[in-house]
């Protein structure tokens, strides 16, 4: 004879205490619980409690920080009805089962539907100057724009209409860097902390400028004038990096000594603009190529600053080029990923000189 009778809760017991023992209602019915029995446990004084609607914590002490990741995942990803999926995607059907086969860095998750993001998202990813998972009040997670949530208790709800690829950090499905921190920026309102975290993005190799401005820009973040005092910074620590690894591929890669951060002008007439390097007997020119993006103001359009940057930038090439000098434009990206690939480039530039036209002679000043 069949018995249809729900199985007793005790295949709960091989979660490991060690892991965030974090159900949601519809993965304890599937363990047999019904909502009679769990809203038993979850009493004043009973042995689970319940973190966030439709999230039960399996114990009754204080949850841990995982255990607070993985319950606003499970509430984010809460169905239409209300209930939440027996797996959601991006998280182990066991939380933090995948802990130990992380390797190396943040692997893609192209199925996650929600994710961590802002300030609990720069945590995991290793910054220093984000506060520890346990001292956030809140945790901020990410959703599509169409889903009918609303923040409660740990768990504050971000919507967007168009999701990253989110990355998988200790077993948890979180924002890539750039888009953490614009979500941590837009509600940070300290200038001090805003500026560490943006500087620390960059020097700690997360991201290049040019995307953290991106993101910055498409959340409209770039009208406030401490994050724009931050971003400027963000700018200059960009550069000196680049410049750097410029330094370091030309050592590394047996290129030609050239001379460094230099002035171009003719002989008696205009100045023609600063390279960061420059081969006179080749005249071949490197320009590190570390714009900002051209972010708009509050009307969307670009400061006047940026816009005479960008006219100024199109003005030397053309002049250089005319005269016969080749310019090389390398990005901080490029320099960073594909170093020996960069070198070729240049390495070409250097060795075609032999074919072209004589350039006009042209005064190298120090700059």
């Amino acid at each position: 004879m069949t018995h249809n009778t729900p199985l007793s809760p005790r295949p709960l017991q091989h979660l490991s205490a060690t892991r965030p023992r974090v159900l949601s209602t519809a993965q304890l019915r599937a363990h047999g619980v019904g909502a009679a029995e769990t809203d038993g446990h979850c009493r004043p004084g009973g042995s689970w409690q319940q973190l966030l609607p439709g999230v039960v914590l399996l114990h009754p002490g204080p949850p841990t920080s995982q255990e607070r990741l993985h319950a606003v995942l499970l509430y984010a990803h809460r169905t239409r009805t209300g209930e939440a999926e027996r797996t959601v995607p991006g998280i182990p059907q066991q939380p933090g089962a995948e802990e130990a086969e992380e390797s190396g860095g943040p692997r893609p998750v192209p199925e996650a539907e929600v994710m961590v993001t802002g300030l609990a998202a720069l945590t995991l990813h290793g910054f220093t100057a984000s506060p520890p998972l346990s001292s956030l009040d809140r945790i901020d997670v990410l959703v599509p724009r169409t889903r009918r949530l609303r923040s409660v208790g740990c768990a504050r709800i971000l919507r967007t209409s168009v999701l990253p690829l989110a990355e998988r950090v200790t077993g948890v499905p979180v924002a890539p860097v750039p888009r953490a921190l614009a979500d941590a920026v837009a509600h940070l309102s300290d200038a001090t902390t805003v500026r560490r975290l943006l500087t620390e993005a960059v020097r700690g190799g997360h991201c290049e400028p040019a995307a953290a401005v991106r993101e910055l820009t498409q959340a409209r973040l770039l009208t406030r004038p401490h994050v724009v005092d931050a971003v400027d910074a963000l700018l200059a620590e960009g550069r000196t990096l680049a410049e750097e690894r410029l330094y370091r591929m030309v050592a590394e890669y047996g290129l030609p000594d050239p001379v460094w951060n230099v002035d171009l002008r003719l002989p008696g007439g205009p100045q023609l603009g600063g390279v960061d390097a420059y081969w006179p007997q080749a005249a071949v020119a490197v320009e590190l190529d570390t714009r900002a993006p051209r972010h708009g103001g509050a009307q969307g359009a670009a400061r006047p600053e940026e816009e005479a940057a960008w006219s100024e930038y199109a003005r030397k090439r053309e002049d250089l080029e005319r005269l016969g000098v080749t310019v090389v434009h390398l990005t901080p990206k490029k320099l960073r990923d594909a170093p020996e690939q960069q070198a070729t480039v240049v390495r070409t530039a250097l060795m075609a000189a032999a074919d072209r036209q004589p350039p006009a002679y042209i005064v190298v000043l120090p700059r």
